[in-house]
């Protein structure tokens, strides 16, 4: 007798139909596996490739990823980098500009990261992804050198990291 393994099938849907159906789940208290659209958190998490553990938020503080509605059923994931009263300042890890919301448009919070399809979480409260960021964001002013040279050089000759 043959054990055959049920297999899985990956669906596409554009943000604007999937993520307000994401966010419902988050609010009836599941967590849910994204796989990751965009080049915004570059370096460290690719397009397609790797996926995102997400939960309901309950406390966002400054340096967390997380899921933000900044427009109407436009989603991003983002770091948090300022948090003054009402108001969340956001920046993608490989972007250079800011996007802004309310801390009510904060739908998701990140427990970790799926990277290079492995099956071990990257928790955002690991060392690993605690190091990572210490070191990432404080490299903000030359980030814009270090991502260019990363999508010209490093990308061509051996791939993402």
């Amino acid at each position: 007798m043959l054990n055959k393994e049920p297999k899985i099938a990956e669906v596409q849907f554009a943000n604007a139909i999937l993520l307000p159906e994401i966010v419902k789940m988050l609010n009836e208290g599941h967590t849910v596996t994204l796989r990751l659209k965009g080049f915004s958190m570059r370096p460290f998490l690719e397009d397609g490739r790797d996926k995102a553990l997400l939960t309901k938020p309950t406390n966002p503080k400054v340096g967390d990823p997380v899921l933000a509605e900044v427009g109407p059923k436009h989603f991003v994931l983002h770091r948090i980098i300022d948090i003054n009263g009402d108001e969340v300042t956001l920046r993608g890890d490989g972007n250079i500009g800011i996007e802004q919301c309310k801390l009510k448009d904060i739908q998701g919070a990140i427990i970790g990261f799926y990277r290079k399809n492995r099956e071990t979480l990257d928790r955002t409260d690991g060392r690993k992804w605690l190091v990572y960021s210490w070191v990432w964001t404080r490299l903000f002013p030359i980030r814009r050198y270090l991502l260019a040279f990363y999508r010209r050089i490093w990308i061509p000759l051996f791939g993402p990291i």
